[in-house]
């Protein structure tokens, strides 16, 4: 099945770089002028983007959609997707005010509107919610950018939209061929490299469209596909942190030692590719039917070799003492580990460590196919009628094709000594010996230096294959009957409506396990890492202190093949649910248009019935576990926009929504995932988070073009979801010789109240209207500037936990809301003139929360340290229609660096704090990418 698809991916590049060439070839037999996308041009007067200023010219369309909206939005118009290197929609977004996004390896993937918690943030197609294969956490690196002709971020929502909409609405509206007069065709082909290992990426698009005047009326075909691909290495280090019981000597309290230490060295290959289809019916000027498909697939094929040194191996021959030290000793009587003594939590020595190497072969691949039918129609002079239906099936193919583990034997002699030097935030060093035992049998000292880590002595101890594909199921069936008429002394648009959605999100398991030597022998596996590996060495640059063999990915496979013949896949039955989610939503708004502006303002109703079902992992429970909800909310809304004149706008709003916990997080069970080593639990009974807003907006459109945007926002939040995150610290989940009780845990829970406040400005400008009037030569016309920038506070209350003795482990305290970063800014400068484009992007946003620990026992809450990331981009229209381009992304090339920070909880406990922020966890380097190829548009 898998080298069906693999065959199916190579067939459809091939099929669409073979596509562009064609495009290339014939470009000059075309002619067809690019006209504004409908949604545009019924906005008012039509600003077309032919492309000889198609920097300018889809601004100027973004503004006119944002100038003459009913609420707050900010656009991305048609030519500028794709006018940096953006191939994904998270990416192209990234560049409006107020967004900030979250990267996957280097890549962008989810969107955080004013800060908020990215899970505030819905998203759509043609104005319906899509789930996403993850579930409520919208990925939008799996959406190719060249899907769409404008992406239309709301952030003041509106009753017409669903209430799990909080922050606002990314709506990417999709491509028709009513869009263009006549037949209209667009390509593109490309190709680059990425500087970490020197691995090549690939793209190419290509959309054809046609409209044709019948005796019936107007028919718009258009049909597209895109393919996007990225070969790439990572540079990683990873620590976990802990408190250790058996340190009692002075200063305990706020020290934490390395459980262990980690590089997990990625090869991978990451695609994004869709197929879209559309037709559009318009009998007339008052009718239009439409039929839409798309399908888009993104897909990970990663390689993961991971080398883990379990430095706590032999924590409990630590003794507790709470004596000061008086001296060290270079022959402990134990592994030295956690010996304030002999070692410091940042530099030391450990001797005898255990090497625990993960090689791991993932087959990623996420998928979203939906399909529309909608009509709006005019009935009478006064009245219209739109409806819309549509099926979604997302799939989430979290499938391991195999992952072998090799750990070191029990005799300390054949196991590594390990210097390490955690002093450098952004560098783990260590240093391997040989480990010599002295004459004392309870004594080791380090040997000589050791480069070659596949030296040592770690034989095979487990295979395992993981075939899990999470399908979800989307119905959605929308109803609005809406009136004109006047009142109030200004003409007043009514607009009622109905909304059904029901969402089943089925997670299944099953696993196939080898661990023994009698299986490995029965299979045919070989059992030394020899066997496994190549003779290529790290492509990196990060220095790891050690080099070592990449795992041979055939190798992998034959591994799967062999284990089969021995042991066949078994259920996980412990993760495996099906989880229901029923909306009944009701609204009623009106849109009063005065002298001075307009008021839109309205209630939604919902209904949410949720269901879950899932086998029993409790010790006791034998059989089905089914859990239900049931929840009835308002969400009332109201919208003024004052034209204080014909250039300037005074926006002021007030927003309710509510954000449902996932799907996942619904469930009545556990879920184990080996291969993370963590534990995550359901709670049903968990309620949603409520949210009240404020907005106020001053908007002022400088003529001929430009803009300017301040404004201020407030939200109150109740009942605030979060992960409660600790250590699982039991063994009722072992199976399998595997010890599951150092697992982290962590699970959705409410908590207090809180608010987020802030505010927002933007500005755009361009040069070429002034320039006679300053006296400048007119190829300095061709400079633009952008910039944005967003600063919010948010403050929430975390409960105070109390264990089952009914001792307070951790005291109340108010945090930030988890993944909300106080400054978000872009700065953007570019020229353009004489068929020449140029522009540099830079994106910068602040240390945001990840989670918030329930104790000290992982180092306190976890944080993302500063992101940003600087962009390049340059196009020369060779003839019209006709031009080359080059990308150049994240110039910068700075890590991401994930850390624990525990001087909130240590503060809060009324103990002194030290190393705040220091204990790096994460840390990772992507490359810098170049890219460059042809684009045609007719």
């Amino acid at each position: 099945m898998k080298s069906h698809t693999f065959a199916s991916v190579r067939l459809l590049k091939a099929s669409m770089l073979v596509s562009a060439a064609i495009v290339a070839f014939s470009a000059q037999a075309v002619a067809a002028q690019e006209a504004p996308p409908a949604d545009a041009a019924d906005e008012g007067e039509a600003i077309v983007v032919t492309g000889s200023r198609p920097i300018a010219e889809s601004e100027a369309a973004a503004l006119q959609v944002q100038r003459n909206s009913d609420s707050l939005v900010t656009v991305v118009a048609s030519d500028s997707v794709g006018r940096l290197p953006d191939q994904n929609i998270a990416q192209a977004t990234g560049r409006l005010p107020g967004v900030a996004v979250e990267r996957d390896q280097g890549q962008a993937r989810y969107i955080s509107l004013r800060g908020a918690p990215n899970y505030w943030t819905t998203l759509s197609f043609d104005g319906i919610n899509v789930v996403s294969p993850e579930g409520r956490d919208a990925r939008f690196d799996s959406i190719p950018s060249a899907l769409a002709a404008q992406i239309i971020v709301s952030k003041a929502v509106t009753p017409d939209m669903p209430g799990e909409t909080i922050s606002g609405n990314v709506n990417i509206i999709t491509r028709s061929g009513l869009d263009y007069d006549g037949f209209h065709l667009s390509g593109k082909l490309g190709a680059g490299q990425t500087e970490l290992g020197k691995r090549g990426e690939y793209e190419g698009s290509l959309t054809l469209s046609n409209k044709f005047d019948t005796n019936i009326g107007e028919i718009g075909i258009l049909v597209s596909g895109s393919y996007y691909e990225r070969n790439m290495l990572t540079d990683n280090f990873e620590i976990d942190w802990e408190q250790v019981s058996n340190d009692r000597r002075p200063g305990f309290e706020s020290r934490f030692w390395a459980r262990e230490t980690e590089n997990k060295l990625y090869r991978l290959t990451r695609k994004n590719y869709s197929i879209s289809g559309r037709i559009d019916f318009r009998p007339d000027p008052g009718n239009v039917i439409s039929v839409r498909s798309l399908y888009t697939i993104f897909t990970d094929d990663e390689a993961r070799d991971n080398y883990i040194f379990d430095l706590d191996d032999r924590q409990g021959d630590l003794v507790a003492n709470t004596a000061t030290c008086t001296g060290g000793t270079t022959t402990p009587t134990t592994s030295a580990y956690a010996d304030a003594c002999i070692n410091s939590p940042f530099a030391g020595t450990v001797y005898g460590v255990d090497i625990n190497q993960r090689s791991t072969l993932r087959a990623f691949r996420q998928s979203v196919f939906t399909n529309t039918i909608e009509g709006k129609h005019e009935l009478g002079e006064n009245w219209g009628l739109k409806w819309v239906a549509n099926y979604t099936k997302s799939i989430d193919d979290r499938s391991v094709v195999g992952e072998t583990r090799w750990d070191s034997p029990s005799t300390r002699t054949l196991r590594p000594t390990v210097a390490y030097d955690f002093t450098n935030n952004n560098l783990a060093r260590v240093q391997l010996f040989t480990t010599n035992q002295l004459t004392l049998p309870t004594r080791f000292s380090a040997g000589t230096p050791v480069t070659a880590i596949d030296t040592f002595t770690k034989p095979l101890t487990s295979f395992r294959s993981l075939d899990a594909v999470d399908p979800t199921s989307a119905y959605t069936f929308k109803g609005e009957l809406s009136h004109d008429t006047n009142l109030f002394g200004g003409e007043t648009t009514f607009r009622a409506g109905f909304q059904y959605d029901q969402r089943t999100k089925i997670n299944r398991e099953r696993e196939l396990l080898l661990n023994s030597a009698a299986q490995f022998t029965a299979a045919g596996i070989g059992t030394t890492y020899d066997q496994f590996s190549l003779d290529i060495p790290f492509r990196g640059e990060i220095p790891l202190g050690y080099t070592f063999r990449y795992f041979d990915l055939d190798a992998m496979r034959d591994y799967l093949e062999r284990a089969k013949t021995v042991r066949g896949f078994t259920p996980v039955s412990g993760n495996h649910y099906n989880v229901r989610e029923r909306v009944l939503a009701g609204y009623i708004m009106a849109n009063s248009k005065f002298d001075w502006g307009n008021v839109v303002g309205g209630v939604r109703v919902e209904k949410v019935t949720n269901r879950g079902r899932s086998l029993a992992t409790i010790p006791g429970v034998v059989g089905e576990i089914e859990a239900s909800s049931s929840t009835t909310m308002a969400f009332p809304s109201l919208h003024m926009n004052f034209d204080v004149n014909d250039d300037e706008k005074l926006r002021i709003g007030f927003t309710s929504g509510a954000a449902r916990a996932d799907y996942d997080q619904l469930r009545p069970n556990v879920v184990v995932n080996d291969a993370n080593q963590s534990i995550s639990g359901g709670n049903p009974a968990v309620k949603p988070e409520r949210a009240y807003g404020v907005d106020a907006y001053y908007e002022y459109y400088v003529q001929p073009q430009g803009y300017f945007m301040l404004g201020a926002f407030y939200k109150r939040v109740e009942d605030v979801l979060y992960n409660s995150r600790r250590t699982f610290g039991s063994n009722a989940l072992d199976t399998n010789g595997i010890d599951r009780s150092g697992y982290a845990f962590s699970g959705i829970t409410n908590g207090g109240s809180g608010r987020i406040f802030g505010f927002e400005a933007a500005a755009q400008i361009q040069l070429e209207p002034y320039v006679a009037d300053l006296g400048l030569p007119d190829w300095m016309g061709g400079f633009g500037l952008t910039a944005n920038a967003t600063y919010n506070d948010s403050e929430v209350k975390k409960p105070a936990i109390v264990n089952a003795a009914g001792v307070i482990t951790s005291p109340e305290r108010r945090v930030p809301l988890p993944g909300t970063s106080q400054v978000v800014y872009n700065v953007g400068a570019y020229y353009e003139k004489y068929g020449l484009s140029l522009r540099l992007q830079y994106q910068n946003r602040t240390t945001w929360a990840d989670g918030f620990a329930d104790d000290l026992a992982d180092a306190g809450d976890t944080y993302w340290a500063d992101d940003d990331e600087l962009d390049f981009s340059a196009r020369y229209e060779i003839s019209k229609g006709f031009e080359v381009y080059f990308d150049a992304s994240n110039l910068l090339n700075n890590p991401g660096r994930r850390y624990s920070d525990p001087s909130n909880l240590l503060n809060a406990s009324g103990i002194p704090a030290v190393r705040n922020g220091q204990y790096t966890i994460e840390w990772e380097r992507f490359g810098r990418r170049y890219s460059g190829g042809i684009r045609v548009n007719f």
